[in-house]
């Protein structure tokens, strides 16, 4: 049966922040050396939220796919390629419209839940709501049937596996139900304390610079009972210490967190291990990043759209065959 396939994307709304390194790109680095992978920079669905002032999307596209690039993400052994520039995309998408009843994306909790999020925005359309159906689309188009996906997911999966469910019904069993890879998530904090989001201009990039990552992390709030040096404090309470479970040593955590009760290291102290930690995994990144990026790095997209393009084409064709249209 040759290789599973596994299918995931993000959209362009901006750099990678450390945070998608954790919760996706580092799966994704893992995945490509089992599996046949797609990884698709989902411009499409970035337009459902920015369509108002969509100038950013298209630069943000470089941007994304260096950051992509420099975490190891190979495109010898996956299909990076962009969305909008596989059109079959947007026919599949149309004839899976046709049967997928309405009630189904209403359901969907993500589409309130960002209607208030995103509330200085008028995301009553049509292409807000059928998202999720675009999503199914981007997966069973390159026959994806394992998708890595975190928790908040869980629901938009299962929308999928109905929707193709309802499809193999009618017209034959045809697709794979794609099964998730559940990957756990970690809620990174940002340099405020809050959950590290670049809406909320708190983020760590993956291309920041080791002065910029020194500058963002100095000023950080830390568990507010250490108002002075000597003051013992708890490290599950500090983003600080949050953010030295992802980069720093479980020997080092275990010193740290010792100290840190004892009030036997200051905060600036654990700071500094911290930045080093930081700069010390982002620095074969940045050593990628700058080879890439003397590359036309586009060319490599447009290589990856003719493999993505050459799969869809076989699915759109034997789809439309299958509904006899």
């Amino acid at each position: 049966m040759g290789k599973k396939i596994v299918m995931s994307g993000m959209r362009p709304t901006g750099s990678c922040h450390i945070g998608h390194w954790e919760g996706a790109l580092k799966n994704w680095v893992e995945l490509q050396e089992k599996y046949q992978c797609y990884y698709s920079i989902v411009d499409w669905h970035a337009l459902t939220t920015e369509y108002q002032d969509s100038k950013y999307i298209k630069p943000n596209i470089r941007e994304l796919l260096l950051d992509w690039l420099s975490v190891g993400v190979n495109p010898e052994k996956s299909v990076v390629y962009l969305q909008s520039s596989i059109k079959e995309i947007t026919e599949l998408f149309l004839i899976f419209s046709m049967i997928t009843p309405l009630g189904w994306l209403e359901r969907v909790p993500t589409f309130k839940e960002q209607k208030i999020q995103l509330k200085d925005r008028d995301l009553n359309t049509f292409g807000f709501l059928g998202y999720p159906l675009l999503q199914t689309i981007d997966i069973i188009i390159v026959r994806g049937n394992i998708v890595p996906v975190g928790e908040d997911q869980v629901f938009h999966l299962e929308l999928a596996r109905e929707i193709v469910r309802k499809f193999n019904n009618f017209y034959g069993n045809y697709f794979d139900e794609p099964m998730g890879f559940l990957t756990p998530i970690p809620k990174l904090p940002g340099i405020d304390g809050r959950k590290m989001s670049k809406s909320y201009n708190n983020a760590i990039y993956i291309s920041d610079t080791t002065e910029t990552i020194e500058k963002k992390i100095k000023p950080m709030i830390t568990d507010t009972r250490r108002k002075r040096r000597n003051d013992p404090g708890v490290p599950e309470d500090c983003p600080v210490f949050a953010l030295h479970k992802s980069f720093s040593s479980k020997h080092e955590m275990k010193e740290i967190s010792d100290a840190c009760r004892k009030a036997a290291i200051g905060c600036i102290d654990c700071k500094k291990i911290l930045i080093k930690n930081i700069n010390d995994f982002l620095e074969p990144f940045r050593e990628r990043r700058k080879r890439y990026e003397k590359l036309n790095v586009m060319d490599i997209l447009e290589k990856g759209n003719e493999k993505a393009r050459e799969t869809a084409k076989r699915t759109l064709e034997e789809v439309r065959e299958l509904v006899k249209i």
